[in-house]
């Protein structure tokens, strides 16, 4: 655009939205927004830190009689090392899933897109806040489990911890891709027989993962429960890190930095 005596150079305001890059300021205020409106649904709260833990104090009064032989694990400590698996990924995802679609129903994603909040930028205060979630999710039932329930692991109950947490971002991650594709929270929760289900069968809970068919070893082989199952027997039976606990762990890692990519590059802003 020119003047008389010189010229002012004026870009779209789109482009230098464009090129903007995260402040810590935005990233941070968006992180603190997600985590308020957690903590003011109860129900949710209720679900993340409460539900777990109930749920492990019931199945250890369910195993408190069951018979084992002397020296062997009791079978509350399998269970609850599953428990302790399974619980961050399932709830996380649900919870993750159905909030990401709220926002987009409701219109706040569309304006938050309007700023120059980037779109990995902002599942990245989502993955923030939700481990955040996890983390406490995690420390009260590793607390009750290991110092009220008797949980006994030969590893430390940091790895435990640990892999909960990735567990979590994992669900994380997977529920703000499935909920791209979805265009009621209804549809959110219908994803889970879909993506959820298929890895608790096929991870080895229910029959080990080398009973089964061949083909079937394959698809638990690209499935990250499988990994995050086998980390945690792994610290449950060696007191020292092995190459297979490490080397599952990062695989998890990986596939949760993989879900949380995608959904960036699949996010929409607003349910058509």
């Amino acid at each position: 655009m020119s003047l008389t005596g010189g010229s002012v150079s004026v870009r779209h305001p789109a482009q230098h939205r464009g090129r903007s890059r995260l402040s810590p300021q935005a990233y941070l205020a968006t992180t603190g927004r997600i985590l308020r409106q957690l903590l003011a649904d109860h129900r949710s709260v209720a679900m993340i830190l409460v539900v777990p833990s109930l749920i492990i104090t019931l199945m250890y009064f369910m195993f408190q009689n069951a018979p084992h032989r002397p020296g062997a694990p009791s079978p509350f400590n399998n269970a609850c090392l599953i428990m302790l698996g399974v619980f961050p990924l399932i709830v996380m995802f649900l919870i993750t899933s159905i909030t990401m679609q709220r926002e987009r129903v409701s219109g706040t994603l569309e304006r938050i897109l309007t700023t120059p909040l980037r779109r990995l930028d902002l599942l990245a205060a989502y993955g923030t806040a939700f481990s955040i979630a996890a983390a406490a999710q995690a420390t009260l039932a590793c607390v009750v489990s290991y110092w009220f329930l008797g949980l006994y692991t030969e590893g430390s109950p940091v790895l435990v911890f640990l892999i909960a947490i990735i567990n979590a971002v994992l669900g994380v991650g997977l529920g703000l891709l499935c909920s791209a594709f979805a265009r009621t929270e209804f549809q959110a929760v219908q994803f889970m027989p879909v993506v959820i289900a298929p890895q608790l069968l096929l991870c080895g809970i229910i029959v080990p993962r080398d009973l089964l068919p061949d083909w079937l070893q394959w698809i638990s082989n690209v499935l990250p429960a499988s990994y995050a199952l086998e980390a945690l027997q792994e610290v449950g039976a060696y007191p020292e890190p092995t190459f297979v606990a490490v080397r599952d762990i990062a695989v998890v890692v990986g596939f949760a930095v993989l879900a949380l990519c995608l959904a960036a590059a699949t996010l929409r802003r607003r349910t058509p």
